[in-house]
């Protein structure tokens, strides 16, 4: 269901180099598969991983899913609100206590929590009951030789064909509809690289093993710089003036700053200063939910970087780690998709950035946002308004 838009693909990418026959996207499909195989062969595939490449085939159903991620279009309420279940509330507490002695080796070898690695599991697939039913090396040969994001797919064959060779998956796996495997939904470099045997029976299995999902989960978050016993995200209260130029995820300043500009625990309670420097997040502007997001919640963003998907995640992991479901507050009205297609074409008429004019609140489109409110002397929250449409 989710694009993974991993920085590892594009450092696979560098420094796997295409042999000069391989056509990197487009063209006579059959042709283009040559130069894939070329690719895989020199990389050590061997026969069964090509036997399985000269098989695969384009999926036209791919490419419509690709061309259709509306999920991201609703707010970070309504998306949390979906996603952060009763069901997976109950099923992770179920699993955290079933799996517990899993859970930690997972902390003591990787130092990553348990109810980080559990908030992930009920996301992707809730705890492996829906792992997708996409023909996965088809879906990443579709993905590669169509040439929108080729940079994002092609990095993924070659791993899956050596996953494929050596036996460790069939070559017929079935997974998400942008290449990922398992219970976890985990992409075949990180299969390939972070895969963990975590039930000790000689073999990685995503799909059927919940210690092996769990110990290779946390791999991979430790592999994307997660940080030790460390926080990674606190809901927090904001007083009505605030300094909101320096509101941001990136911009983290010590709590005892934040003290003294009057944000608190939603209780209202004065924040315990811990060492550490947060950024404040407000998803929904300065009169919706706010949160204190640490280093760790950065890693989140490698899972996955859409930023409602990233909050929606940290925070069902803190609610499984005990916290008290958030306060949405009382944001201001937002924009519907057409509005919000037309301030992205407002903004990109003023020099900005903004990826694609596709109607959702991207990190480009937050930064933008946040300068234009700055030159029109408006709190600096880059959450979307009619009034701030009205006023471009």
């Amino acid at each position: 269901m989710r694009l993974r838009f991993e920085i590892l693909a594009a450092l696979f990418l560098t420094a796997t180099a295409l042999p000069a026959a391989a056509q990197e996207c487009g063209g006579d499909f059959e042709a283009w598969k040559q130069g894939v195989a070329a690719e895989a062969k020199a990389a050590g595939v061997g026969p069964a991983g090509l036997e399985a490449l000269e098989e695969a085939t384009i999926d036209d159903k791919v490419l419509a899913r690709d061309r259709t991620q509306g999920v991201f279009s609703q707010t970070f309420i309504q998306f949390s609100n979906r996603m952060i279940s009763d069901y997976r509330l109950k099923q992770g507490a179920a699993n955290l206590k079933k799996y517990a002695d899993v859970f930690s080796r997972a902390d003591q070898e990787f130092g990553v929590q348990a109810p980080i690695i559990a908030a992930f599991w009920a996301l992707e697939t809730d705890f492996g009951a829906v792992q997708g039913d996409f023909h996965t090396l088809n879906a990443l040969v579709t993905l590669s030789h169509d040439c929108r994001r080729p940079q994002l797919f092609r990095p993924q064959i070659v791993p899956l064909l050596t996953l494929i060779d050596r036996g460790v998956v069939p070559a017929d796996v079935e997974g998400a509809w942008a290449g990922e495997i398992g219970q976890t939904q985990m992409l075949p470099s990180d299969y390939l690289a972070r895969g963990v045997d975590g039930d000790g029976d000689g073999i990685v299995d995503l799909r059927g093993s919940a210690p092996d999902v769990i110990m290779t989960t946390a791999s991979k978050i430790m592999s994307r710089g997660w940080k030790r016993d460390q926080p990674w995200i606190e809901e927090v209260r904001v007083p009505e003036d605030l300094p909101w130029d320096q509101t941001g995820r990136t911009n983290k300043l010590p709590l005892t700053q934040w003290a003294q500009w009057g944000v608190t625990n939603p209780n209202g309670t004065p924040l315990v200063d811990n060492g550490l420097k947060a950024g404040l997040a407000l998803p929904m502007g300065r009169k919706g939910p706010a949160f204190l997001v640490y280093d760790n919640f950065d890693v989140y963003l490698e899972w996955n970087q859409s930023f409602t998907y990233a909050l929606t995640a940290a925070t069902l992991a803190a609610r499984l780690a005990g916290a008290k479901q958030f306060d949405p507050r009382n944001p201001e009205t937002g924009l519907n998709g057409d509005q919000m297609r037309e301030l992205q074409t407002k903004l990109e008429a003023k020099g900005y950035d903004v990826g694609t004019v596709d109607g959702i609140l991207g990190t480009n489109t937050r930064d933008a946002i946040r300068k234009e409110q700055m030159r029109l002397g408006l709190p600096v929250d880059g959450w979307p308004t009619p009034d701030l449409l009205a006023r471009l």
